[in-house]
Parts: structure tokens; C-alpha cells; sequence
């Protein structure tokens, strides 16, 4: 039943379960005894009136007609999960509906079922699943949704990219980056400290200007008694 797409595993024993479960009900209504059709169709009428222009033994057919198209649609891997829950809900709602309304069935000021209603009362198990399949997401929605995130993954991906090739770009030289901030820095705070130390006369290898007059500019920093 999962093999054509259009069922999700989950879905599989609930649609097996229950288009079973129904179809057989169906089955067994369709060449149901007068007795069955009177005791249907009086418990239908109470909750719609308007079934009181359809005779019992016809009601009864109409009812497991219904019934076994929805077993067979519940039972169908090509029938959308959506559309049959949907009819499966219909049906279970109409169901809970005879139970609401049909005296004797539920206990008094109470949801709880008689013994005579027990049957009935689990056809809210029908209706829960029905709503279950007719919620559940929708195949092409959930494609259309994985496909969006795929394709904001990469749009960021990229993003990334583009930043860590501009951060490159700085590092080699389109722009100074952090690297080349700080030589940057080094430099001009060793020029800096060489126009302080000409400012004060001393030359790069530590004579004054006024040694190297004495003394001549050829004169030996180690044979310099000052040095001693």
C-alpha cells in the first residue's frame, strides 16, 4: 500500500484497519433481514428526520452501499489519505450523532454508553481516525516545504562562502586585514621612535651627534674610553 507514494507508513494499519472493518459491515448489511433494516432505520430517524421518506429495507441497502465504498476507498492505495479520512469522518460523525440522539443508548446527563450503546460508542474510535488521516500533512505541502529549507541551506552556505573569500581577500592584500593592521601599527611606532631619538641627537647605533664630532665619524664605538 506504500509503494505508490501516496501512503505514509503510518497510515497503513489505520486505512487497513478500519476500510476492512467497514467493508465487511457493509457486506453484511447489503442481503440484511427485514428485522436488521427496522432496527437501523428506526435508531437513523430518530437523529434525521428526513429519513422517514425512505423505507427501511431501501435505507438499509443505501447504508451498506455507503459502507462498502468507504471500505473499498479506505482500502484503495490511490484514494488521496486526505479524501478518505475525510468521508471516513462523515460517516463516523454521523454515527456518534445516532448515539447522541437515540434514547437508551447513553447513560442519563452522562457520555457514557449503556450496555445497549457500547456498540455504538466505539464508533468514536472511527471518528478519531478519520480525523487523524484527514489532519495528517499533505505529501506535496511537506515536499514543497523540505525543498524551501534545502534551498535556504544553501542560500546561507553561499553566504558563508562569499564572506570567508572576501575575508581572504583582505588577508592577501585588497585590504589590509587584521594582520596587516598590526605590521601597519609596528611600523609607524618604530618610525615614531626613531624621529624621537634624532630629536635628541643620538644616532641609530647610540653615539651622540656631539661624540661623533669629537671624535670623527670614523671613530670605533668599542675604542671610545666613554664606553668603559
Amino acid at each position: 500500500m506504500s509503494g505508490c507514494g501516496k501512503v505514509k507508513a503510518w497510515q497503513v494499519p489505520l486505512r487497513l484497519v478500519t476500510g476492512a472493518f467497514i467493508l465487511h459491515s457493509g457486506m453484511e448489511k447489503w442481503d440484511g433481514p427485514d428485522e436488521q433494516a427496522q432496527g437501523v432505520h428506526g435508531m437513523a430517524r430518530q437523529t434525521f428526520p428526513f429519513l422517514e421518506n425512505i423505507d427501511a429495507p431501501r435505507f438499509l441497502k443505501l447504508l451498506a452501499a455507503g459502507e462498502i465504498a468507504l471500505g473499498a476507498a479506505l482500502l484503495t492505495p490511490m484514494i488521496p489519505t486526505r479524501l478518505a479520512g475525510a468521508a471516513l469522518t462523515g460517516f463516523a460523525g454521523s454515527l456518534m450523532a445516532v448515539y447522541a440522539q437515540t434514547p437508551g443508548l447513553r447513560k442519563e446527563g452522562s457520555v457514557w454508553p449503556t450496555p445497549d450503546g457500547i456498540g455504538v460508542s466505539k464508533d468514536s474510535w472511527l471518528l478519531a481516525i478519520g480525523l487523524a488521516l484527514t489532519l495528517s500533512p499533505h505529501q506535496k505541502h511537506h515536499k514543497h516545504v523540505k525543498h524551501i529549507k534545502h534551498a535556504q541551506h544553501v542560500k546561507h552556505a553561499k553566504g558563508h562562502g562569499g564572506c570567508h573569500k572576501h575575508h581572504c581577500h583582505h588577508e592577501q592584500g585588497g585590504h589590509p586585514g587584521h594582520h596587516g593592521h598590526l605590521k601597519q601599527a609596528k611600523l609607524v611606532a618604530r618610525e615614531a621612535k626613531e624621529a624621537r631619538r634624532l630629536a635628541k641627537g643620538v644616532s641609530p647605533d647610540g653615539h651622540s651627534h656631539h661624540h661623533a664630532h669629537r671624535h670623527g665619524p670614523g671613530h670605533a664605538r668599542k675604542g671610545c674610553p666613554a664606553h668603559h
